[in-house]
């Protein structure tokens, strides 16, 4: 089955139809947002038929009753649902009338019906209409009038999918459905017939889910990606559609249905036939068998009804066990075993249309047995009247009673779906008072058939009891107010997720010793907020088998992770069958090679797990960690929990980063308070910027000291903002007794491992930068060491498997002390802090930065390059070493020896290993911090304006005294940064070994040319990009830009811009350039006429790009003088994003 090409056809018919059937809406004077007169008689002079105008009244009262674009909606769905169901049954044949109504015998699209026209035999077929529409040529009306009739015809057999269509839904069908690139011709054309056929291996009936899963596509995306906040009623079918894998269908069904007949029939051999079935050691015979017939399986999320149809598959081998034939069987099944229910009409329309092939391809009869599938779609009740209800009720007052109750009950029904309350009613005399009305001749027959039938049939299947539930369930957090208020009234303990309500509620609907299967994410086995469920299953049923698939597998469908399992509803104390497949990654076709061959092969078998789920009850949070071993089990015994001997605490939000949070590197260096012990210190230093911990990448011991909060005045600002949204700030400003302490912190969500790391005094912390502190200090270190050991990693594997590491998780980490080993592991702490600041400080990013690490007593800058070399490999190795000892000496303090090893591989050590092109491109950004004043050769850290004034009276070369530096492609500017580069090379190198260090630089950086032209075109092209991303799309240094001509190029410090700076840029260096343009142009245009040949042409080329760079740099000019008048002020406290907003047509776009 080609399902690109599927995907490519339905998301184009949705749009083509929808389009289609809003044009046919237009030629009857009806559009959007457009008054609407429902008695016309002519649209546009063109008289209506009596037909016409009844449709289009209809039409416009159902337009006033719903909206435009829903109603076109459900037009267009309408006809697509049944040119699928046409097109899938012409092509196996079952259409009674065995006249093919899209194509000939060939499958060319050539419709059969149009050369069969004169020989149907519908019993609506206006003969005469035929023979009119063939004699005039009129083929397109002859074959919209044919389908329409097929359509009708086809309700005597299949009601709910072709329903008789004789209102607006006619009206509206698209015009010229048989020219090239109809929605019908693509159809036939681009998705091979076979992909249909239900007798082709890889075809049949699973396309009818796949059509309806891609003809959604683009509206669940639009949905999912446009709600931020709740999902209302009408977007829940798109935002929570998912079509089930097919081997997850047939393993939830080979062991819910399965199992059950398995269990409950004597001489069943049923498990030898189903690919997927898991047995259980302790599976037992119940003693006694069941008939076929007695076995019911609900399914009431039922899609396009993929669960329901394998059931169908599974059921014929179990009446066939007992003496069925598949002609006898097919009805049976029908009418006695599957059942399903849903709130999208389009999908329970095609899961009915499903069931009925299904039974189809068994039963060459099955049509003319009068057999209906039990699917039905989800009705609201708010249309029905009072004299409907008295009609109805018929003076039986206890009937009265019970249909108000009903639809009551149904009054929210489309958004409640199978998770409705029908109470105690007496169905037997609601279906009696059915059947004794159904052939009235009354007014408000068609009300009655419409609503109240369809809820009291399914009122009455959700008042039993299956033996079999199965689903794959919603998955939807963001409810309405409505929704959300009735699970929080019904499913207080199960309202995380709609799949989590679905879980309780389908083992509502199970009967006892009943299986009920799902397909959902796997969040619910490990997170916090679904403990109550997993206490629900582990203490009142029984997990009979579950599938944990790996991460990602299931991203081409949904970006979830997901598991699929089968609860038996009983209480025992059987133990479960669980495999675990997180190791072989790839999508779900590995994840199905891998199954089979642990199911069918017997390979893999360390990969299956038999627990007793009772045994979960000793984790944390219950946790469904089937795959931990009895070790883990008793570590949560004998640890204490690491919540009870220190203090993790969540930090801050402040509810606006944009305006209280700044990288350091943004504002003035003065107005930052380091290293205060505490807020009153705080508060007293005047200052308004303190260090923030707010996480950060993967990094361990210390490190990600990037943010600042603005904290000034004990934080004044921030607590005002939160108290004018949340009436106190204490809601969101959290644990401030904490604040300034020293702690370990982390950060809240990785995508890699755990990485844990010290944090001296003077540090706010934030939501995502949670913190751990202590009363004794004396533990930080032990602490510290414990959670980056492995140990930690591996119980946090299943505590926290989806990469979100909460305070509450943390907390519940069972903490051993060992006193032996307390002393080295503080010394190997203290060593791995050391190592990992050293690394952290090399780079100008840190706030404790001194100087380039290649700056020293060298006169090579190559030897400078491998000293460093040496240490960074020497200290990653130091590091390695100490990892390890540490993974040692916990796995023999937590007696993990048996599953785990001390080994640590060199990717997981967070300092990086040295890259000579990243070291040479930090030295050439250290050496433009230098040029513009923020560092020097000759004293350490960041340089106040006292220090820069200094160095120019000191006579520092490199230093640009305006703290302006051109970059040009031509050494225009004798402060040009090329200059200046070489400049400060022979301050920090000499002059004697000047030709082979710009050498070095040159080839570590890579690029064409000499060494010069090298640097010229790094600082021309690529320096600004990299200074970009060096400091976070935040950059300190900033880059006057003309455009991509390079006429003109500047960079300046931010934190020495003053109000001047533009006015200085303009008159010193735009104008200067401009001259020199002038006269290269005028010496080029000489040249040019002296010259011939090769030179020639060499002059012309040279003598177009100046005049480019001329011109573009004539227009920035008449830009930067706008600016440069204005001598625009600049506050640092506003950060880089506001203050290059000021600034940025004429400055480069930030990359």
């Amino acid at each position: 089955m080609d399902k690109n090409a599927i995907k490519k056809y339905a998301v184009w018919a949705r749009r083509e139809l929808i389009e289609k059937v809003t044009q046919k809406a237009l030629q009857y004077g009806i559009e959007e947002g457009k008054e609407l007169d429902p008695n016309l008689d002519s649209i546009n002079g063109v008289l209506l038929s009596d037909v016409e105008k009844s449709q289009r009244k209809v039409l416009i009262n159902k337009i006033k009753e719903e909206n435009f674009s829903t109603v076109i909606e459900e037009v267009a769905y309408t006809w697509f649902n049944r040119f699928v169901a046409l097109r899938f049954m012409e092509v196996n044949g079952y259409l009674p009338s065995h006249v093919r109504v899209f194509t000939d015998e060939n499958d060319n699209f050539k419709p059969q019906i149009l050369t069969e026209a004169l020989h149907l035999d519908f019993s609506t077929l206006d003969k005469e209409q035929v023979i009119s529409m063939k004699q005039g040529n009129k083929d397109e009306e002859l074959f919209k009038y044919l389908l329409i009739t097929q359509c009708n015809e086809l309700n005597a057999i299949l009601p709910k999918m072709f329903e008789r269509l004789s209102d607006y839904t006619e009206l509206l069908l698209p015009d010229f459905l048989l020219r090239a690139g109809s929605v019908i011709h693509r159809m036939v054309t681009e998705i091979d017939g076979r992909d249909f056929d239900v007798n082709n291996e890889n075809g049949g009936i699973e396309i009818i889910g796949w059509m309806y899963q891609y003809y959604n596509l683009e509206k669940k995306e639009s949905v999912i990606n446009i709600k931020k906040g709740a999902v209302g009623k009408n977007d829940i079918p798109a935002a929570t559609q998912i079509f089930t894998t097919e081997w997850v269908v047939r393993y939830i069904v080979d062991n819910s249905l399965g199992k059950y007949w398995i269990e409950n029939s004597k001489q069943s051999d049923l498990d030898k036939e189903l690919e997927y079935y898991v047995k259980n050691i302790d599976e037992k015979k119940s003693g006694e068998s069941i008939s076929p017939d007695s076995l019911t399986v609900l399914d009431p999320c039922v899609g396009s009804g993929h669960f329901l149809v394998y059931a169908f598959d599974v059921l014929m081998k179990i009446y066939s066990e007992c003496g069925y034939s598949e002609k006898d069987a097919a009805a049976e099944i029908v009418k006695n075993n599957l059942f399903g229910l849903d709130i999208d009409e389009r999908a329970a329309q095609l899961a009915y249309f499903a069931l009925m092939m299904k039974a189809r391809k068994y039963d060459r009869r099955f049509f003319a047995r009068n057999v209906q599938a039990n699917i039905f779609a989800f009705k609201d009740s708010s249309s029905v009247d009072d004299n409907t209800i008295e009609y109805f009720a018929g003076g039986n007052n206890l009937i009265k009673s019970d249909v108000r109750k009903l639809l009551s009950a149904f009054e929210n029904a489309k958004e409640y779906g199978s998770l409705i309350d029908v109470g105690e009613h007496d169905w037997d005399e609601l279906f009696k008072r059915m059947d004794a009305i159904k052939n009235d001749i009354h007014i408000l027959q068609y009300e009655v058939d419409k609503v109240i039938v369809p809820i009291i049939r399914i009122g009455r299947m959700l008042s039993r009891k299956y033996s079999v539930v199965i689903t794959n369930p919603p998955y939807l957090n963001k409810m309405d107010t409505i929704l959300k208020g009735y699970l929080a009234d019904n499913y207080k303990d199960f309202a995380t997720d709609l799949f989590s309500v679905f879980i309780k509620r389908n083992l509502e609907l199970c009967e006892k010793n009943g299986y009920s299967g799902y397909m959902t994410p796997n969040v619910w086995m490990f997170l916090t907020s679904y403990e109550p469920l997993r206490n629900y299953l582990i203490e009142n049923k029984n997990i009979s088998s579950l599938i944990q698939i790996a991460k990602g597998a299931f991203y081409k469908e949904a970006t979830v992770d997901i598991c699929a399992f089968v609860v038996r509803n009983s209480t025992n104390d059987n133990e479960g069958t669980y495999i675990r497949l997180e190791d072989f990654k790839g999508d779900m076709d590995v994840q199905n090679e891998y199954l089979r061959k642990i199911l069918i092969d017997g390979e893999y078998t360390e990969n299956i797990y038999t627990v007793n789920s009772r045994e979960f009850l000793d984790l944390p949070g219950s946790q469904i960690a089937f795959w931990v071993g009895k070790e883990i089990y008793e570590i949560f015994v004998r640890g204490k929990k690491l919540g009870d001997i220190a203090k993790p605490r969540q930090g801050m939000a402040t509810s606006d980063n944009n305006r209280f949070l700044r990288l350091w590197h943004e504002v003035n260096y003065e107005k930052i308070g380091f290293d205060f012990e505490d807020a009153e210190a705080a508060c007293n230093s005047g200052k308004r910027w303190f260090p923030y911990n707010k996480g950060g990448a993967y990094r361990k011991w210390y490190g990600n000291n990037e943010y600042l909060v603005d904290y000034e005045n004990d934080g004044e600002r921030v607590k005002a903002y939160a108290a004018s949204l949340y009436k106190s700030y204490s809601r969101t400003i959290k644990n401030i007794n904490f604040y300034f302490k020293p702690c370990i912190t982390w950060t809240m969500i990785s995508s890699s491992r755990f990485g844990v790391r010290y944090s001296p005094q003077g540090f706010v912390f934030d939501i995502r930068g949670s913190s751990i502190f202590f009363d004794d200090n004396k533990k930080l270190n032990y602490i510290l060491a414990f959670l980056s050991s492995t140990v930690t990693w591996e119980l946090l594997k299943f505590l926290s498997p989806t990469i979100s590491f909460e305070v509450g998780t943390i907390a519940q980490l069972p903490v051993i002390w060992n006193e032996e080993y307390s002393e080295e592991l503080s010394t190997l702490v203290q060593e791995n802090i050391c190592l990992s600041k050293s690394d952290w400080d090399s780079y100008e990013t840190s706030w404790d930065f001194k100087a380039s690490p290649l700056i020293g007593n060298y006169k090579k800058i190559g030897d400078a390059f491998n000293a460093w070399e040496k240490e960074c490999t020497s200290r990653r190795e130091k590091m390695r070493k100490n990892e390890e000892r540490i993974n040692h000496i916990f796995i023999e303090i937590y007696g993990l020896g048996r599953i785990l090893n001390a080994e640590v591989d060199y990717d997981d050590i967070t300092i990086p290993a040295v890259d000579k092109e990243t070291t040479i491109k930090d030295f050439i950004s250290y050496s433009v911090g230098c040029m513009l004043g923020r560092f020097s050769l000759s004293e350490e850290g960041i340089l106040d304006n006292n220090q820069i004034k200094y160095a120019l009276d000191r006579g520092d070369k490199y230093l640009d005294e305006d703290g302006i530096i051109p970059i040009s492609d031509d050494e225009y500017f004798n402060d040009d940064i090329v200059v200046r580069f070489i400049d400060f090379m022979r301050c920090a190198y000499g002059d004697e070994f000047l030709e082979e260090n710009l050498s070095f630089i040159a080839e570590a950086i890579g690029g064409k040319g000499n060494s010069r032209q090298v640097l010229r075109n790094y600082f021309l092209n690529n320096f600004y990009k990299d200074h970009c991303k060096r400091y976070q799309k935040r950059p300190i240094y900033w880059l006057f830009d003309s455009g991509k001509k390079n006429g003109f190029k500047c960079l300046i410090s931010m934190h020495r811009y003053q109000a001047d700076t533009i006015a200085r840029i303009r008159t010193n260096y735009v104008h200067e350039i401009q001259s020199r343009y002038r006269v290269l142009i005028n010496e080029y245009q000489k040249r040019i006429s002296e010259l011939n040949g090769s030179e020639k042409v060499k002059a012309e080329k040279l003598y177009q790009k100046v005049k480019d760079q001329d011109e573009e740099l004539f227009a920035y000019e008449e830009k930067i003088h706008h600016y440069a008048d204005k001598m625009i002020p600049m506050d640092l406290d506003d950060g880089v994003k506001k203050n290059y907003s000021l600034f940025e047509e004429i400055l480069a776009k930030i990359k």
